[in-house]
């Protein structure tokens, strides 16, 4: 994306993206009444309903609006974040920066947390499940200092790094995942809450030899963020924060036996235009996903308001398929072992 498209309008902005959700609601936080056998939680735009046992396989997020339409966070929560303004509320102040741009992430890993929660890409209507591996619930290690994700981390959804497209920088295939994103702000927040987020940068990750790039940005509403708009803000205000996002990439698969991760730019971070840049890329890849453009990787297109898309579904086919899933239950119990310390 050009320099001058930055420039314009949130709303030349957002036609430039050119989501294909055009069938779009508008969100209220009211709650619904808490549905028996599962558990629900209320978000800002949107409620999460989990399912099965909290620390096992069988544990599913799903998310729904609040006039209880369950949804796709991967295909049908917007990229952009618009701002809606009820007619009986006054607007608020415009933003010190009108033409900031702000996305919508969904976050999966609460800060300081171990289990390596992931929207569900291959699963219809996509719910947060936690990643497994060889039969067991995968845990990212606690490398010294760090105990856990160091960031709340999440994903931009419509966005998707295409495993058929070859980076021209780093030469590097997408890894066939929405793009990932660490929020960087002073709160913690939890799996399957939505949140208005800008850029800030981007550092190029090359995980097993696939792009998996990882947008750092911050949350609109946190008390840093007015003071935060660059990766050079980052930089001069939270002296070593960004080295240390580098070195926990680096080597936080280094405990389950793997080699230590690359990084494109020789692991400098890039600025918040190329950030937007590739943010725009993954959305176009993800637009030909769901229209059946391309090959899909696997990946489950089921969505309620994607309207050029061949996978729609209606709300009802939505509503069996979280139906389906295990009635929600109590949490098992999480092995010791994922306190331990790793020195690496």
């Amino acid at each position: 994306m050009s320099a001058v498209l930055l420039r314009c309008s949130p709303r030349r902005l957002l036609a430039g993206f050119g989501s294909v959700s055009a069938c779009r609601h508008k969100l209220v936080t009211q709650a619904a009444a808490m549905p028996q056998l599962c558990s629900l939680r209320k978000t800002i735009h949107y409620q999460t309903e989990e399912r099965g046992h909290p620390n096992s396989p069988d544990y599913r997020i799903y998310f729904k609006t609040s006039e209880g339409k369950y949804v796709s966070p991967f295909h049908d929560i917007p990229l952009i974040a618009e701002t809606e303004q009820d007619s009986n509320v006054p607007a608020k102040k415009p933003k010190k920066n009108e033409s900031e741009v702000l996305f919508n992430m969904v976050v999966e890993v609460p800060r300081w947390s171990n289990a390596k929660m992931e929207i569900a890409t291959k699963e219809p209507l996509n719910p947060i499940k936690q990643d497994v591996k060889k039969g067991k619930l995968r845990y990212v290690a606690n490398i010294f200092p760090h105990k856990g994700y160091i960031w709340n981390y999440g994903a931009l959804p419509q966005t998707w790094e295409d495993p058929n497209y070859t980076d021209k920088d780093t030469e590097c295939c997408g890894d066939n995942d929405p793009i990932d994103v660490c929020e960087i702000g002073t709160q913690v927040y939890f799996p399957g809450q939505v949140i208005q987020v800008k850029v800030l940068g981007i550092l190029a990750m090359i995980d097993e030899g696939e792009m998996d790039w990882k947008v750092i940005a911050i949350n609109a509403e946190d008390p840093d963020a007015q003071n935060l708009n660059s990766i050079e803000d980052v930089r001069k205000s939270r002296p070593g924060h960004l080295e240390a996002t580098v070195d926990w990439f680096r080597k936080y698969k280094v405990p389950d036996g793997k080699p230590e991760n690359q990084f494109g730019f020789n692991g400098q971070f890039r600025d918040k235009d190329f950030a937007v840049e590739i943010i725009k890329s993954t959305h176009e890849h993800w637009r030909a996903l769901v229209q059946k453009q391309t090959n899909s990787g696997g990946i489950a297109c089921k969505n309620i308001s994607c309207c050029e898309s061949p996978f729609r579904c209606s709300e009802d086919e939505a509503r069996d398929v979280v139906q389906s899933a295990p009635a929600f239950g109590s949490a098992r119990p999480v092995s010791p072992e994922v306190d331990k310390w790793h020195f690496v």
